[in-house]
């Protein structure tokens, strides 16, 4: 198998400054073991604190590519035709991969099972040696038939695949596609592959092997990775109540809750009951609006300075008509980026979002929780979860 790059091979000197160099993230593992649900999340939490990323899905390549799947047929290791197309689409993938690096993009995962040592081995020469791109492989190992059963019945027979087959078919044909896959698979292995950059997940987060992390962005990666949850599970947001600075218009502040403040606190306790949400826990700022919010909530309830609302700095407790009025340039440079612009002696929403990974991080451990919080705090949240990059979530501000 071979690949050969289209552009010239990058310097390393070439590379980004926020990312030293473009990175790829390869996935391995046998299907039905979390490996798009692991691309997909760890994609949105790059996206999020601003590292561009994006997901090259070998399986879309697939169906794209033909409409001549029928059954698990396809994925036999003797099944040529099919092999072949299969190969020509991670070719496909791969190179589109190296192209969004080459153009800008920061990290690049390619979502596929690279199961056989030579895929991984073509990995390697083509983002390596060839384009002096950083190389780090995902592997998810399950032997949970509980686990490997979920995620067939919630997620692959609802793929392309098996639209219209009877739902028993489709789990049938789909273990028998794990058959063809596993006749094959070379587990990562620290012997063969200690020179490699790679962390094994173990059911999902059981257990974990880490192995020769090279640089700060595998860390974070790693960090994230041993930190998500897999679960069902509900997160809900709301702003506090309305505040007294909030009639008169001011910004930032620690003032108690107006009249109709107090009233959604009540309304707001009398949804939590109704709703009956098993082991909620309450997380709020440390300032009194949201404290007061959750006073009527009867579950455990922990306070969050990281959840207090962005600093406005020299703005505190001023309307924007005074902002306006008595700080003009700073009024007009806020206008024209606000997810950038740092109040003087305050934050920025980049400085937010930084300061919210670890409440970003925590969420991803927990099951059920509420969060109450501001207005900034909760488009930044809202931005994870939606899963809006930097450049989308400026244009929402």
């Amino acid at each position: 198998m071979s690949l050969k790059s289209s552009v010239p091979l990058l310097n390393k000197a070439s590379c980004p400054t926020v990312v030293q160099c473009p990175t790829v993230i390869a996935m391995v593992g046998l299907p039905a073991r979390g490996k798009t649900y692991i691309s997909k999340k760890l994609t949105r939490y790059l996206n999020w604190i601003g590292i561009k990323t994006k997901v090259f899905n070998v399986g879309e390549y697939r169906r794209a590519a033909t409409d001549k799947y029928k059954s698990h047929d396809f994925f036999r290791p003797d099944n040529k035709e099919a092999l072949e197309i299969r190969h020509k689409c991670a070719l496909l993938a791969i190179e589109d991969a190296r192209a969004y690096l080459s153009s800008g993009g920061e990290v690049a995962v390619v979502d596929a099972t690279n199961t056989a040592r030579e895929r991984r081995k073509l990995l390697v020469d083509f983002f390596t040696v060839q384009n002096n791109f950083k190389l780090f492989f995902v592997e998810s190992l399950c032997d949970d038939p509980s686990i490997i059963e979920a995620n067939i019945l919630e997620v692959k027979i609802c793929s392309p695949d098996y639209i219209g087959m009877d739902k028993n078919e489709a789990v049938g044909d789909f273990l028998q596609r794990i058959k063809h896959y596993d006749q094959t698979y070379e587990k990562l292995d620290y012997v063969h592959d200690r020179n490699m950059s790679f962390i094994q997940i173990f059911n999902q987060g059981e257990r974990f092997l880490v192995n020769k992390l090279a640089g700060h962005l595998q860390s974070r990666v790693v960090y994230y990775l041993m930190n998500i949850h897999v679960l069902p599970r509900t997160i809900y947001l709301t702003r506090h109540g309305e505040s007294l600075m909030n009639l008169e218009g001011k910004i930032g502040g620690d003032s108690d809750l107006s009249d109709r403040g107090w009233q959604y606190a009540r309304s707001l306790s009398e949804f939590v009951k109704n709703e009956n949400i098993q082991d909620l826990k309450v997380w709020t700022s440390e300032m009194k609006r949201t404290k007061q919010t959750a006073q009527y909530i009867d579950s455990p309830t922990e306070h969050w300075k990281t959840l207090n609302e962005i600093d406005a700095g020299i703005c505190e407790g001023m309307t924007y008509e005074e902002i306006h009025d008595k700080h003009p340039d700073e009024f007009a440079l806020r206008d024209q980026d606000k997810f950038h612009y740092r109040y003087p002696g305050g934050e920025s929403y980049q400085d937010l979002v930084a300061r919210l990974e670890p409440v970003i991080m925590e969420l991803e451990r927990q099951e059920n929780v509420m969060v109450i919080c501001h207005q900034a705090v909760a488009r930044c949240l809202l931005a994870y979860f939606q899963d809006k990059n930097s450049g989308e979530f400026r244009i929402l501000l």
